[in-house]
């Protein structure tokens, strides 16, 4: 009888991935994937700590799991990732049920860890390992060959105030290039056509041992037949460096699409972020950017209501985002994370002013995409074929190379496969098209369009 596994995954593209590579390690194993949660053997809980409401869903959800524990004791329950690596031995004597806990440097030492609970009525690894991004098995991806991650580098050295990420990730480490390449090739002889390189602060990525680094990984990689579309995320503005801009100009595989966040238009409180730049700095990268990558699509992070911020420092926020005009933008309130800088700073901004300035800000950025998306109409982009639109079965949805969503007709079409689509209608968050050659249908605004 087969055992099976089932994993659950918050979080950024880092987790999504890590969750891929744990697959692979339980399929090593001779585990298959669970129909359902319930008739699972194993689950892992594989979580993010960026804010305290990702958090609190974990443990929502293994509240929700305690009755089918008690009727099959034997399933083995795991809580892996950001949290686990956060709170430890905490994750147990908060929710009892949980057999396993490991953080995401402890990820490929799963066989091991599975292998100690036949023995030991609980296992708790947090241990941050070095070689964690050497070991371990292959990926068993999602993305039906549209497009595959690949992690160049783990952990972080910054100490922005508001970030749990070096406590929970560790510190830089980076893969060896021609680890990486040969990872490139195995993928691009396997049908995927767009790769996207993963770091905490992939900007930082250093070959062990040379001097190479993300531009020369970007130029090698951009070599390799069959390669079409590379991107990489997330990029921290100081260490975007010119070599790397240049890189995105002059190897055609690279999209024009960067995702640099920003956190903050004020100074002051970018200085109390620990940043590492200023409001004219990151200015002055958007420019170069532009510049070098003519027409290069920009998304971004944004933090309202960090401690301390005044009504004039949330101002310079909405006049940089209405300066720079993102076409994408993830904003969300402060959420103080235990153990950093920042859960400690006095904050006297009711709850409810934040709320209402995140409000605004949403508001701002939705007439700004609005704006950029509606220019789109009738240009003839090249889509990626990703998957089933969310908006309807009979629709495909893919992206452009600037990472904007475009949901379009092509029976016949599969993931992985390149389109020509003209694009017919613009909403916020997406477009939508017909395949280029076909009839044009009446180009108009699509309300309420929500991402594919």
């Amino acid at each position: 009888m087969s055992r099976l596994y089932w994993i659950e995954t918050w979080g950024c593209q880092m987790n999504e991935h890590d969750s891929e590579k744990l697959a692979g390690t339980l399929e090593g194993l001779g585990y298959e994937p669970a129909p359902s949660l319930g008739a699972s053997d194993v689950v892992l809980l594989n979580t993010c700590a960026i804010r305290e409401k990702a958090e609190d869903k974990v443990y929502n959800l293994l509240a929700q799991l305690a009755p089918l524990k008690a009727r099959r004791p034997g399933m083995v329950i795991g809580v892996c990732g950001c949290v686990a690596q956060m709170s430890g031995e905490g994750v147990r004597e908060r929710a009892p049920l949980v057999d396993l806990v490991f953080g995401p440097r402890a990820a490929s030492r799963l066989p091991e860890l599975l292998a100690r609970l036949q023995e030991e009525k609980g296992v708790v690894d947090t241990t941050l390992y070095q070689d964690s991004l050497v070991a371990g098995a292959k990926a068993v991806r999602e993305s039906q060959r549209a497009k595959a991650w690949v992690t160049v580098m783990e952990g972080c050295n910054k100490t922005c105030t508001y970030c749990v990420v070096p406590a929970t990730r560790g510190r830089e480490s980076s893969r060896p290039l021609d680890d990486l390449l040969a990872e490139v090739q195995e993928l691009a002889a396997a049908g995927y056509r767009e790769l996207e390189f993963l770091g905490q602060n992939v900007n930082a990525y250093r070959c062990p041992g040379t001097k190479a680094g993300l531009a020369d990984l970007l130029r090698a990689a951009g070599r390799v037949g069959g390669v079409r579309r590379l991107r990489f995320t997330t990029s921290h503005p100081l260490h975007l460096r010119s070599d790397i801009i240049r890189a995105m100009a002059e190897v055609p595989a690279v999209c024009d699409h960067l995702h640099l966040p920003v956190q903050s238009g004020s100074s002051k409180l970018l200085q109390s972020m620990r940043r590492g730049y200023d409001r004219e700095k990151y200015l002055a990268k958007v420019g170069e950017l532009r510049r070098e990558v003519p027409g290069i699509a920009l998304s971004t992070d944004v933090i309202v209501g960090f401690p301390g911020e005044t009504e004039e420092d949330f101002q310079q926020t909405l006049s940089l985002v209405r300066e720079v005009r993102f076409d994408q933008m993830f904003s969300f309130v402060f959420s103080a994370r235990p153990g950093t800088v920042a859960a400690l700073l006095a904050d006297r901004t009711p709850l409810e002013r934040k709320t209402e300035r995140l409000i605004e800000l949403q508001a701002l950025q939705r007439e700004i995409q609005l704006e950029s998306n509606a220019r789109q109409i009738g240009r003839v982009e090249e889509v990626l074929v990703e998957s089933p639109s969310r908006r309807t079965a009979a629709e495909w949805a893919g992206r452009t190379t600037s990472n904007r969503v475009v949901n379009f007709h092509a029976p016949g079409a599969r993931p992985g496969e390149f389109v020509m689509v003209r694009i017919t209608a613009a909403g916020a968050n997406s477009l939508r098209g017909v395949l280029a050659g076909e009839d044009a249908v009446e180009a108009r605004p699509m309300p309420e369009a929500r991402p594919a």
